[in-house]
């Protein structure tokens, strides 16, 4: 009876020990899940602060955004299908051709509707630039004809050849990310860089565009579903 009884209490011990330890494992587990949530909102907008540069009276960040969340820490939808990107009017962005490598180098592709979001697509102490904001920037830097060239990163790592007039002397860097056509098509990757300004034009929203075969800066509009790049400004 007393070896039972040893054995029972020692049995019962080796399972209160188990039982806390599972316990002990989930709660680490929660910890750092909840930890890297924090990061995955936190990480992008910090390094593209870290990464800004003055041009005239205006910061600009030097790399394209790459949030997958907006302000207050809500997801935005992701949508690789072309059907679902076509027939949505709704926020979403993607990667260019749905690669995730394209994220780190080129930023990811928003629609408009991620753009007009009241939740807030930019980091806190920035803002997505209106058309008088580009205006003001492509103006300081000579006007369109010139200003693409001093903005565009310089070689061929980002951009097809010939790259024509790229000095980056202003140090916004831009690069060739392409775009979403609003079919869900991916176009020009390589030959175009373009930015999404805030302001509306009836059923469209006006972008900028910097191009691979001149150093000029286009002025466009272009159908809110198309998926573009995005330059944050810093707020005054």
């Amino acid at each position: 009876m007393k070896t039972t009884t040893r054995n029972g209490i020692a049995a019962l011990l080796l399972l209160l020990a188990i039982s806390c330890k599972k316990e002990n494992i989930s709660v680490q587990t929660t910890s750092i899940t909840s930890e890297r949530v924090t990061q995955d909102i936190l990480t992008d907008d910090k390094d593209l602060a870290a990464n800004s540069v003055k041009i005239g009276t205006q910061i600009w960040m030097t790399k394209n955004l790459n949030v997958n969340r907006y302000r207050n820490g809500d997801t935005i939808p992701q949508v690789k299908h072309n059907t679902p990107w076509l027939i949505l009017y709704q926020d979403k962005w993607c990667l260019y051709n749905n690669e995730r490598a394209n994220g780190a180098v080129y930023g990811k592709l928003y629609n408009w509707y991620a753009i007009n979001d009241p939740r807030g697509l930019a980091p806190p102490g920035w803002h997505i630039p209106s058309d008088s904001e580009w205006t003001i920037l492509t103006t300081f830097l000579g006007g369109d004809a010139v200003a693409g060239g001093k903005m565009k990163e310089t070689g061929t790592a980002h951009w097809l050849s010939p790259n024509t007039d790229a000095t980056n002397s202003s140090g916004f860097t831009g690069v060739a990310a392409g775009n979403r056509y609003n079919t869900g098509s991916f176009l020009y990757f390589g030959m175009y860089g373009w930015g999404w300004s805030s302001s509306e034009s009836n059923d469209l929203a006006w972008y900028r565009r910097l191009n691979y075969n001149d150093g000029g800066v286009f002025r466009g509009a272009a159908d809110k579903r198309d998926g573009i790049s995005v330059r944050c400004i810093r707020d005054n």
